[in-house]
């Protein structure tokens, strides 16, 4: 019998004596009361998702190392979408940070780097509007947020109103040029250089900017791999704009909104789609924004989900299935099948389908959200419906077929024990920290180590995260069957 996620935490609380054998008190005056405020909550609890929400408790985090989760959270590279949920799920919720994490900020800090890094800039800000900013480590994060995402002034206006939360000379000498004041941000600059502090690429960069006639005839900037914020607003204030497509994946949400073309929105759609950080009706809405006006690589996608989408809505069964073969394929180079499931499953599962374009209908099913629901109307007529429907239903498959991954998949629908070393670090009340290793195990299981998979997914199941087990199972098993086809 699984144990319950609560019952084991219960296990781990003390037992506190309530009665007591003498009395304490020698009169029956009222005792004199001392009342204190309490203390707001501090900024590492921060969360955009209440534990109601997230059905995790508030005190998740409270009894790991920070060090250890920061290693965690830095090695977990969760590349299924169910798991990158979890995470994400993880990184947003309110919850208290480690106690021997006494301000909070470090913690609030992994979380929000983590987040940046996957491309949920806004989820980011978001964050820190409800922390605050009054920490300069909270604030360089902000003032960075607040500058990619093009919101110059209002970073300038906080900067001024708290200059002694920020050390970044090049920050001050942009926010002073552009209040209007050239003259000292010229000379901020010089003494920022004869100091050491501003120097190379990005003292070039600002006496461009403060100056650009004077450097009108100067060969152009090489552009930085890896620009900061800053650096990428400069280059854009000198009519020189770097492409986002090379760029690290937060640099994404600016080409959303179409300035540099419908090509450039769709590329930068895909790859937030793939991170999860892009809905997948967001991403329907852009392939269907107009007509290709080309062929070839991502305008073949474009074009095949566009009559994919056509064909479901005249619901002529032949066209559903030719188009849906010719988007399918389309979805598994571009790594965008469980999106392309989200979208469709619901009406794929109200058409009757045969051949290839069934066992695609079937597989769409299983990477949903609707996978329950998709199970109980599937036909039970392969060995590859019946262990995928058993796994949605979260019962032990009767036989193993010959699927990726599908013998580790099914141990870890047996009763199988907890491992013993995430079993006592649960009862330590290390909830997060089990969680986070527990993804761990499912990645190295995702690469061939089957014990590790079983574990994962026992772990998972334990703990109370059955709905995330069954969906990352079933992601590996449908994701990695489509790879060997190809």
């Amino acid at each position: 019998m699984r144990s319950n996620l609560f019952a084991l935490l219960a296990s781990a609380l003390p037992v506190v004596a309530v009665a007591q054998s003498a009395p304490v008190s020698s009169s029956a005056t009222p005792p004199a009361v001392e009342s204190v405020p309490l203390e707001a909550p501090g900024p590492g609890s921060a969360g955009l998702l209440s534990p109601s929400v997230t059905g995790l408790p508030g005190t998740i985090w409270l009894g790991s190392d920070p060090g250890t989760l920061e290693t965690l959270v830095e090695a977990v590279d969760p590349r299924l979408p169910a798991l990158r949920r979890l995470m994400r799920s993880l990184m947003l919720a309110e919850a208290d940070p480690p106690l021997a994490n006494t301000d909070g900020v470090t913690h609030l800090s992994l979380r929000l780097d983590w987040l940046v890094q996957q491309g949920a800039v806004e989820e980011a800000l978001a964050l820190l509007d409800i922390s605050g900013i009054e920490d300069r480590r909270l604030f360089s994060r902000w003032t960075d947020l607040g500058l990619l995402l093009g919101q110059g002034d209002r970073v300038c206006r906080a900067w001024e109103r708290r200059p002694h939360l920020s050390d970044d000379l090049a920050l001050r000498v942009f926010c002073t040029a552009r209040s209007g004041d050239w003259r000292r941000a010229a000379l901020v600059l010089r003494s920022a250089e004869t100091l050491g502090d501003v120097s190379g690429r990005k003292a070039d960069l600002l006496h461009r900017f403060l100056d650009p006639e004077v450097h009108e005839n100067s060969p152009a900037l090489l552009p930085p791999v890896r620009p900061t914020p800053l650096e990428f607003r400069l280059f854009e204030a000198l009519g020189e704009p770097l492409p986002t497509a090379p760029l690290p994946l937060p640099f994404s949400v600016l080409d959303l909104n179409g300035d540099n073309g419908w090509r450039a929105q769709i590329e930068a759609a895909e790859r937030l789609a793939r991170a999860g950080s892009l809905p997948a009706n967001r991403l329907l809405g852009l392939y269907s924004l107009r007509k290709p006006a080309a062929s070839g690589g991502i305008w073949d996608r474009v074009s095949a989900l566009q009559s994919f989408e056509k064909s479901l809505t005249g619901g002529n069964r032949d066209s559903v299935s030719h188009t849906l073969e010719e988007a399918w394929p389309q979805m598994v180079s571009a790594r965008l099948l469980v999106p392309f499931a989200e979208l469709f499953t619901e009406q794929l599962d109200q058409i009757q389908l045969h051949g290839r374009a069934e066992t695609m209908a079937m597989r769409a099913g299983f990477l949903s959200s609707r996978y329950e629901q998709h199970a109980a109307t599937v036909p039970q007529t392969s060995d590859e419906a019946r262990f995928l429907t058993a796994i949605a239903q979260g019962t032990l498959p009767e036989t193993t077929p010959d699927l990726p991954h599908a013998e580790a998949a099914r141990l870890g629908f047996t009763d199988a024990a907890l491992p013993t070393i995430l079993q006592e670090k649960l009862q330590q009340g290390r909830l997060g920290e089990v969680i986070l290793r527990a993804m761990a195990l499912f990645s190295s299981g995702a690469q061939g180590n089957g014990r590790d998979l079983t574990d994962a997914i026992v772990t998972l199941r334990t703990i109370g995260l059955e709905d995330t087990a069954r969906r990352a199972t079933l992601q590996l098993i449908v994701l990695d069957t489509e790879r060997a086809l190809r």
